[in-house]
């Protein structure tokens, strides 16, 4: 029976999810999967088309099933779009999964979302928006996560790498209020760089 991914990364934008996603799927040997991809591939554009053409209500509806289909069908690493957690029905499928949520500071999430990149929720002035972002995120962040880790001061290697750790040492019961454990990196690391996503705030 399919019991769904082995990890699913959560964060606002420039969290790095898509990057360490990716490496961490690597690590442990098992396939990657993007639901912003998902919803690309389904709408035939990218995110930003879609948020300016379509607009957000229309993303926010292939987003939830995208969503919903990932969580039933992918046994990997899952990334999850920003503002994938505000859905209702997406946080009642991540209450039983092992959830990682990328911790990244206003500083590091104003550097990496550089304003050269289409963002439509960002429009306007960017450290604002991300701050209102996070400002209304971070409680769901908080609530769903199995596992939190810090990313502002880390490479993408090195934040993949502790989270394989914490899956091969077992994974620990589904999340709940509080019952989210904190890791990180050790200490020495450099600057991480940008998620490398290219894609709009979300």
């Amino acid at each position: 029976m399919n019991d769904g991914p082995l990890a699913v990364l959560i964060g606002p934008p420039g969290a790095g999810k898509s990057t360490v996603g990716a490496l961490l799927a690597s690590l442990l040997g098992v396939a990657f999967r993007d639901t912003d991809a998902d919803v690309e591939a389904v709408a035939g554009k990218s995110v930003a088309d879609i948020f300016v053409q379509d607009g957000e209500p229309a993303f926010r509806a292939l987003e939830r099933d995208a969503v919903a289909a990932a969580l039933r069908e992918h046994t990997g690493v899952l990334a999850l779009g920003g503002g994938a957690v505000l859905d209702p029905q997406a946080q009642r499928l991540l209450a039983s999964r092992y959830v990682v949520y990328l911790e990244t500071g206003l500083q590091a999430l104003t550097t990496r979302n550089g304003l050269d990149r289409p963002r439509p929720l960002l429009v306007g002035n960017p450290r604002a928006q991300l701050k209102s972002l996070l400002a209304a995120r971070l409680p769901v962040y908080e609530r769903l996560t199995t596992l939190t880790v810090a990313t502002d001061e880390h490479e993408p290697a090195e934040i993949a790498s502790e989270i394989a750790g914490k899956i091969a040492v077992g994974r620990p019961a589904a999340a709940g209020p509080g019952a989210g454990e904190t890791g990180a990196p050790g200490p020495g690391a450099a600057e991480t760089g940008a998620d490398g996503k290219g894609g709009p705030a979300r």
